[in-house]
């Protein structure tokens, strides 16, 4: 069959091409520009199109075209495609299709979806279940890949809520680790928000299994009369996972309590799942450590990346990151992401950024997120407006081109430097670092 996927450098959709190609499909793709993701899909044998998407990167004979949520429907090669009228499919839509056909195990909830799939994802192979897994991010286990693909019934996914994306799935298992309000473009309200995982856990058949989170205070007044499995913090694996845990911060400790009433579940041995959460050392963008070095310094610093974009992740985020180097100076480089979120969670970052543990923050200007902005808001909030609001002397608004030269004067070595947001920002880690 030949597929194409319109947006393939998606972290989502480039998982899908590679299940599809690893199962003999003929792939195609095409994105706006370049990344790690295309390039590595290009390796593969994917033929690639970068730039303005045109009618003509569709190729002759087509059976299937698999879109990006973010692609709209003027878009050349989805119009070209239902003129000729070939099959067309959101990721969630083609994601859903194979949630059927699977034992599927789907990890949804605001934060810590991407960390707790990729636990249960390797705890599942370590144990000989060879299951294909789907995430939202990069692992080192799967080769540096976002896709394992088994041949067993189990599947593991993340379970997206923006726009709904989850209410395409249909799992046997349905992992709930949170609810906090976010994605204000789409969901008006936290009782909107609320609605959304009602109906998706609605999804869970008779004997479907709802593990859930005890602590979380939305999670537990939502689903406290259905039949759940809960995990809390005041477990006594708790005790034993901090102990094991190389991932930092209470909020990992949590992620591997779901992930461990998952296997425990599946009658996996306690003794596979704490070896295999004891050697995680955690996933692309997720608190993902390396060591660098600045010209013309004597020491090399360390820089952790991450995807945090929420108010709660960016808190607990910094605080891990003091409470695993607690002497040493760190500094954050934060990118807002969404003018939306940014504008209905304003006084949230605010609070957060004021009451920050750590020695420097440095926020640029807010990634723009294409077809999910209001020009309205765009003129109301913006990154200095932030920096003014939490008026600390340690917290700093700098345009991204201004970011290299002022790390460059001012980092002397030795430093933590978090680099975090949900944009484009992990990139300034590529070009100004000597390894």
């Amino acid at each position: 069959m030949k597929i194409h996927f319109v947006g393939i450098g998606g972290i989502g959709v480039s998982a899908l091409a590679r299940y599809y190609l690893a199962h003999g499909h003929e792939v195609s793709g095409s994105d706006l520009v370049p990344s790690e993701i295309t390039k590595s899909l290009k390796k593969l044998g994917v033929k690639i199109f970068i730039g303005k998407h045109k009618a003509r990167n569709l190729p002759k004979d087509t059976n299937l075209v698999i879109y990006s949520p973010a692609v709209f429907e003027n878009n050349p090669e989805l119009k070209k495609a239902k003129k000729l009228k070939i099959e067309c499919q959101s990721y969630p839509q083609a994601l859903g299709e194979l949630t059927k056909k699977h034992f599927t195990i789907a990890v949804c909830g605001s934060h810590g979806k991407s960390t707790v799939a990729a636990m249960i994802g390797l705890i599942l192979t370590k144990a000989k279940l060879d299951p294909t897994v789907i995430l939202g991010t990069k692992l080192k286990e799967f080769g540096d890949s976002n896709c394992r693909v088994g041949k067993s019934k189990y599947l593991i996914i993340e379970a997206d809520e923006y726009k709904e994306s989850f209410l395409n799935y249909w799992p046997k298992i349905i992992v709930l680790l949170n609810i906090e309000y976010d994605h204000p473009d789409y969901f008006k309200n936290l009782g909107h928000y609320i609605l959304a995982y009602k109906k998706f856990v609605a999804h869970l058949k008779k004997d479907g299994i709802l593990i859930a989170n005890r602590d979380d205070k939305n999670t537990f007044l939502t689903f406290k009369r259905k039949k759940v499995i809960w995990y809390s913090l005041k477990e006594k694996e708790s005790e034993k996972l901090k102990k094991i845990l190389k991932i930092p911060g209470e909020f990992n400790v949590s992620n591997a309590l779901a992930a461990l009433k998952v296997a425990r579940t599946l009658k996996i041995p306690d003794k596979i799942s704490f070896k295999v959460l004891s050697q995680f050392k955690g996933a692309w963008r997720r608190f993902d450590e390396k060591i660098a070095r600045i010209p013309n310094t004597k020491y090399p610093i360390r820089i952790i990346n991450d995807y945090g974009h929420h108010p709660t992740q960016v808190k607990v985020t910094l605080e891990a990151a003091r409470e695993k180097y607690k002497n040493k100076k760190i500094w954050c480089i934060f990118q807002p992401h969404q003018y939306q979120r940014t504008y209905y969670l304003f006084d949230d970052f605010v609070k957060v950024f004021k009451e920050n543990p750590i020695d420097k923050v440095l926020i640029t200007d807010i990634y723009t997120v294409a077809g999910r902005e209001s020009k309205e808001i765009m003129k109301k909030v913006n990154s200095q407006k932030l920096v003014k609001a939490i008026n600390r002397e340690n917290v700093k608004y700098l345009p991204k081109g201004k970011i290299v030269p002022y790390l460059r004067k001012n980092l002397k070595g030795g430093e933590i430097l978090i680099i975090m947001g949900a944009g484009d920002i992990y990139n300034l880690s590529f070009y100004f670092w000597e390894k």
